[in-house]
């Protein structure tokens, strides 16, 4: 195989970037970039940290990541597998990517900046939903916010009906988890509990 290992070799391969390409992006959110932010049920959130890296799927009602002000976002960390991987990180490397979906729409949104993880008692309470409130919120201050074509979406066909794939045609997570623990873990029973189980600790 062949590889770039020069920057001079990789500007070189794909040339300069569009104009729009450069003024996409800005250091604050815009109203229309809010409207993007606003509408989103779902994100992925990578962080970086001494173990590695992570990307993490987070998804709630649209809305569910709020912009306070032109340079900051928050977000709640609602319930998950309480392996806590992107608060480990954010506690000891700030830096954070976001990617907005929108179900339906192209375009998505990055957002790039620095994370603070707050347990502030009345903001919490602010994302309270059925009377839970998250244990902790993601503050993130913006550096760089900008969207990306959608391209990569319609190559896809992501919103595509006819295109989605049958749950039952892939291995379930009870089916994974047996394979990994040598059958020590009843698949059938993991995956018979598991939407009860989602149920009860959505929030």
């Amino acid at each position: 195989m062949s590889f770039v290992t020069t920057l001079a070799q990789l500007e070189a391969l794909y040339g300069a970037p569009g104009e729009a390409s450069i003024l996409k992006e800005v250091a604050e959110l815009t109203p229309e970039y809010r409207a993007i932010i606003a509408a989103s049920p779902f994100a992925t959130l990578a962080t970086a940290g001494p173990e590695g890296l992570d990307c993490s799927p987070r998804g709630d009602e649209p809305g569910f990541v709020r912009a306070v002000d032109g340079r900051t976002l928050v977000m709640p960390d609602r319930k998950g597998n309480e392996r806590i991987d992107s608060l480990r990180n954010i506690v000891r490397d700030p830096r954070v990517a976001l990617l907005f979906l929108v179900p339906g729409v192209g375009t998505t949104l990055r957002v790039n900046g620095r994370a603070a993880i707050s347990v502030d008692a009345e903001l919490l309470a602010s994302f309270a939903v059925q009377g839970k409130a998250p244990r902790s919120a993601i503050v993130i201050t913006v550096e760089a916010v900008y969207f990306q074509c959608a391209r990569a979406v319609l190559r896809s066909h992501l919103w595509d009906a006819a295109r989605h794939v049958a749950p039952e045609s892939l291995p379930s997570p009870g089916r994974i988890l047996a394979a990994l623990s040598g059958a020590r873990l009843d698949d059938e029973a993991y995956d018979r509990a598991w939407p009860e189980r989602a149920a009860k600790t959505l929030w």
